[in-house]
């Protein structure tokens, strides 16, 4: 369990053994021990709209909590806000990609590309086995250089890739090259993917909100990204239909860049940063708010 569950619980000798595992010194253990437990008065205290009560010599929330207001807060406080403008950000990233056109599509893209109905469950096996074997480098490359700095270096790759690989389709039919190149550009396409936006909005949005409001910030994040799943699964066969093939994946290779813009723009690292010290890049956005500090 994490020390915070442990403080929650009021489990402290848990949560400062935890703490020592993690921490060099017992110093720096007791310094997060009391730097959590104030951070959790003050998020029960303030966000939960609660108070403090204290009996039997400890101190424990008053509030319900309740997780309608919880989701309100997700947009009227300047700190919670960010996070979840953030979240909502590397969510719908996901879908704007194209990752899940392709993987929803695969067969039907390639048996577009002239391929025979096996050869496009060849080729749709191959792009699954690309996506599981490079998502295996996030394991170490997410805390290394970062989540920002995944997304930020691989969306203009998905781009130029998704970009090449509708192109592919202008080559003859009848040419060896033509399902072929598709399949290289596309198997590129995943592999840019799996250790970037595949698992970075997951653990993005996990660990952007505090603790209180964690549940419903997850839950909303999530809700994001299968609501546009669901929208591409029933809107992409019309858009193939309409722009073609080329055109289709061409559009998507457009919402790469938007979505880099975005990520640009909106979303902060938090790649080795405690609770607490997200707490004080997500008041940075915002300085001039009655809330921010």
């Amino acid at each position: 369990m994490s020390p915070r569950w442990y403080i929650k619980k009021h489990r402290y000798s848990d949560a400062f053994d935890s703490l020592r595992r993690l921490r060099n010194t017992e110093v720096q253990a007791a310094r997060d021990l009391y730097y959590i437990q104030a951070q959790i008065r003050l998020e029960e205290e303030v966000l939960g709209g609660g108070d403090i009560i204290r009996s039997d010599g400890q101190e424990r929330f008053s509030g319900s909590g309740r997780y309608f207001s919880r989701f309100i807060q997700l947009f009227t406080i300047p700190r919670i806000r960010r996070a979840t403008l953030a979240a909502f950000v590397v969510m719908i990233a996901q879908q704007m990609c194209g990752i899940n056109i392709v993987a929803f599509y695969s067969s039907t893209l390639f048996r577009d590309a002239n391929a025979s109905e096996r050869s496009a469950l060849l080729v749709s096996w191959g792009f699954g086995l690309i996506n599981f074997a490079f998502a295996w480098p996030a394991v170490r490359s997410i805390d290394h250089f970062g989540r920002r700095a995944l997304l930020l270096f691989t969306f203009p790759h998905m781009a130029w890739t998704l970009l090449a690989a509708g192109f592919c389709f202008y080559i003859p039919e009848d040419s060896p090259a033509h399902l072929g190149m598709i399949t290289l550009f596309i198997y590129l396409f995943a592999a840019f993917y799996s250790p970037g936006e595949g698992p970075v909005p997951f653990t993005y949005s996990a660990e952007a909100f505090p603790i209180f409001h964690r549940e419903v910030g997850m839950s909303f994040a999530v809700s994001v990204n299968l609501f546009w799943a669901a929208v591409l699964t029933v809107v992409f066969p019309k858009l193939s239909d309409a722009l073609t093939p080329t055109g289709a994946i061409g559009f998507f290779a457009g919402l790469n860049l938007i979505a880099f813009l975005m990520i640009f723009l909106w979303v902060p690292e938090t790649k080795q940063r405690t609770l607490e010290e997200l707490d004080n890049i997500c008041k940075a956005f915002a300085p001039n708010h009655p809330d921010a500090s």
